[in-house]
């Protein structure tokens, strides 16, 4: 038996091989086939060589779901640099201080999109980052704006009045338009890119994605390729991705959801992508009936929102085989009427994070509804699972994170000395080995399917004047599953208002984190050991 590939710039070989002319991507009139992705990807590659992108280097992507998101990644992973995902929700600020801990030496960032420039952005809250490369990527036929970019960095109106005018050429050599770089690859020879793609090792990081924890500040794990691979490889056989699923990737490919159970799914498989930049009900209605979309993957919301839209019924959704969910508390009833009303012959549920590459345990095909909705699976991928005499949840296996980035005493915090991960969640495990999640450890709630750690939003609001302090927590919401709520303690002689406060906190965080809801009290309930009660707070009727 042929041993699978253990890195990503091989798999991209392996599966062109064995599908050349079947179709890898669909997105808007971009349709290509593995040969062709096999080949845009050589060429981007060839590009960053030409751009001294080196093993070992790091390069972002701070964009929204495109093609361009798919040929950058695997051309990063194939000239042996670690991928550094974006949540493309993130301010300027935020993903300045990832790219600055990283130090990465280049970036895909996406042009004018949504009402943002976040290349313009980005030069102008950080202009001195040291990025080598900061390739702009078009969307939704949107024109190129480097020069929008460049004038932020050289300190035009729109940037900082300090920006020193001096940047103007290095900007002007560091930012370029996606068909630019691209040009770039004549420079290097066919033979120089699949030498690197060859020297990619299984070993080496694949990517670093970051995840908060209860200091609040963010941190970056450290996957393996060998290890991307091989949990997406035990994704594939629960969730039953193969070979001609056309599969719709809405959740975010910045995401392990998106990236991994989506992007690299369909490496290993030859299950075709067809991303969708931005969650549009109308439009992946369309999209399922016009590219016969087979898989649709994404927390419970999305499902919900598609069951409920009233044009749904106008649609023929016949083709949709495998809807994998989770990130959040599934109903038993939106299970049911996941297989009843579109007619999924799979429906699973999972659980995973970033600390275990993305994944841990999952629901098998052929669990029932109340299985699937009330647990969150058993262990795949090589996991191991038990809890602790306090019921944390601990996985160990192969996949565990090889670590934080530059941070060894969270490492060893997180990764004991027998190498179980404490997930920092509490669970219960039934008779059958199946995990059902009960409490987070870390104070963490889930918003539309994005992790959001309470710490974080509470450093923020203490930078804000009139906050003497605040405690944060997740409270049921109807759409999103949970959203976060704010008790905020004025400093004496403080008016500061409910709308003055989500107004700072939206300058100052992604949206998901924006508390919803803003309560003043006198006092916060605090132990005796001096910590703040938040599960009294969220046991509160609100």
């Amino acid at each position: 038996m042929t041993t699978p590939a253990q890195t990503t710039p091989q798999a991209l070989r392996d599966i062109a091989a064995a599908h050349p002319d079947e179709p890898a991507l669909i997105d808007g009139a971009t349709r290509l086939t593995w040969n062709e992705l096999l080949d845009r990807v050589r060429v981007l590659a060839r590009a960053l060589i030409a751009r001294d992108i080196a093993p070992g280097d790091r390069v972002a992507m701070w964009a929204p779901n495109t093609h361009h998101w798919v040929v950058a990644a695997l051309a990063a992973h194939s000239v042996g640099a670690a991928l550094v995902p974006l949540n493309t929700r993130y301010v300027a600020a935020e993903a300045a201080d990832v790219l600055g801990r990283v130090d990465a030496k280049a970036i895909f960032v996406a042009g004018p999109f949504l009402g943002r420039d976040r290349a313009a952005e980005l030069l102008a809250e950080a202009p001195k980052l040291g990025i080598g490369t900061v390739v702009v990527i078009p969307v939704e036929g949107e024109p190129t704006n480097a020069s929008a970019a460049a004038a932020a960095s050289r300190g035009d109106a729109s940037s900082p009045s300090d920006a020193n005018p001096a940047t103007e050429t290095e900007s002007a050599r560091i930012t370029l338009p996606w068909a630019e770089l691209i040009e770039q690859a004549a420079t290097v020879t066919e033979a120089v890119g699949e030498e690197r793609a060859a020297q990619v090792g299984p070993d080496d990081i694949a990517d670093i994605l970051f995840t908060s924890g209860t200091t609040g500040r963010s941190k970056g794990t450290l996957v393996a390729h060998r290890q991307a691979l091989d949990v997406v490889r035990g994704w594939v056989e629960c969730s039953t991705v193969r070979a001609g699923d056309r599969y719709l990737m809405i959740p975010p490919f910045f995401h392990n959801f998106g990236y991994k159970a989506g992007i690299l799914a369909c490496l290993v498989t030859g299950a075709t992508i067809v991303p969708q930049a931005t969650f549009d009900v109308p439009a992946a209605l369309a999209l399922i009936e016009s590219a016969k979309i087979t898989v649709l993957t994404g927390p419970p919301t999305i499902y919900q929102t598609i069951l409920e839209h009233p044009r749904r019924a106008e649609h023929d959704l016949s083709s949709l085989r495998v809807a994998v969910t989770g990130a959040a508390t599934v109903p038993v009833v939106l299970i049911e009427r996941m297989r009843d009303e579109l007619d999924f012959d799979v429906v699973v549920t999972a659980y995973g994070l970033s600390e275990s590459a993305g994944f841990g345990t999952m629901c098998r095909p052929d669990d029932d509804a109340e299985t699937i909705a009330n647990t969150c699976g058993r262990p795949m991928a090589g996991f191991e699972l038990r809890l602790d005499d306090t019921g944390e949840v601990l996985l160990r296996g192969p996949n565990v994170m090889l670590g934080y980035l530059d941070d060894p005493e969270a490492t060893a915090e997180a990764i004991d000395a027998e190498g179980w991960l404490h997930t920092g969640d509490i669970g219960v495990v039934n008779e059958r080995g199946y995990l059902k999640i009960t409490d987070r450890l870390k104070d963490m709630y889930i918003t539309g399917g994005f992790n959001v750690y309470p710490a974080e939003i509470e450093q923020t609001l203490a930078r804000l004047d009139g906050v003497a302090e605040s405690a944060v927590v997740g409270v049921p919401d109807t759409r999103m599953g949970e959203v976060g709520k704010a008790f905020v303690v004025r400093k004496p002689g403080s008016t500061l208002t409910v709308d003055e406060v989500i107004a700072y906190a939206t300058t100052q965080l992604a949206n998901f984190k924006v508390p919803r809801l803003v309560e003043f009290r006198d006092q916060l309930p605090y132990s005796a050991a001096g910590k703040v009660l938040k599960r009294e707070l969220r046991e509160e009727k609100s």
